[in-house]
């Protein structure tokens, strides 16, 4: 009976053994099976000297980031005018300071401790050099407007050191075009202090503002004018 068995592989039809194509004459793999080998694992070690030297590249950069980090001193809550520093209003942070931004290092609080603040600040803002001394205010291009705020015209919070926006609420100075404000218009400034005024509610605010808007600010009656408090360390 004849067999319909198909050839084994490694065997020609007559039953004779012949090599496989990866192995030569003499059953050791041949060259060319080497070649191919040896493609298949330079994907891989092209792969595996990119992620070191990624791993490196990163590593590098942290550690030169982390560098350039420096302990300075903030303040860790509101302070007005004239306030003596004291341990408890201060707090170190690490910060990367640009060149030229004059900062106190954490190292020297000592040099702070028990001066007077120069300006109000608030918290969590860097301190500086020239923020303690003799007071500054109002410095150059800056004056100061004393403002009557009424309950809910100014958060119960609100203190020396923040940063508001002030607005008119009502149309002030009718039929006035050279003094008037329409309601709406607002300047950015920043609290120097707060006086209750002991005969009723209201509050006497100190606003810090550019002296070119002061006497804008300054026309608005009494009672008509909101502080809206902005974040701390935001733009005047």
């Amino acid at each position: 009976m004849t067999s319909t068995d198909s050839p084994a592989r490694g065997d020609n039809a007559t039953g004779e053994s012949r090599p496989v194509s990866w192995l030569d004459s003499s059953g050791s793999p041949s060259r060319s099976a080497a070649r191919w080998g040896r493609r298949r694992r330079l994907p891989h070690l092209v792969a595996g000297v990119l992620l070191v030297v990624l791993c490196v590249g990163s590593a590098v950069w942290w550690t030169t980031s982390t560098q350039d980090r420096v302990p300075v001193l903030a303040l860790a809550k509101p302070v007005p005018l004239g306030h003596v520093l004291t341990p408890s209003d201060l707090r170190s942070i690490d910060v990367s300071a640009a060149p030229g931004v004059a900062l106190v290092p954490a190292d020297r609080a000592a040099n702070v401790l028990g001066r007077p603040m120069a300006t109000s600040l608030g918290a969590g803002t860097l301190l500086t050099p020239d923020a303690v001394g003799a007071a500054v205010l109002p410095a150059v291009g800056r004056a100061v407007v004393a403002v009557v705020v009424k309950p809910g015209q100014a958060p119960p919070e609100l203190a020396a050191g923040a940063s508001v926006t002030v607005v008119v609420t009502a149309a002030t100075a009718a039929g006035s075009s050279a003094t008037g404000q329409a309601p709406g218009t607002s300047w950015r400034a920043t609290v120097v202090g707060v006086a209750p005024v002991s005969t009723d509610q209201t509050s006497v605010v100190s606003l810090d503002l550019d002296n070119s808007v002061a006497s804008q600010l300054a026309q608005v009656p009494a009672g008509q004018l909101a502080l809206v408090m902005q974040p701390v360390g935001g733009e005047r």
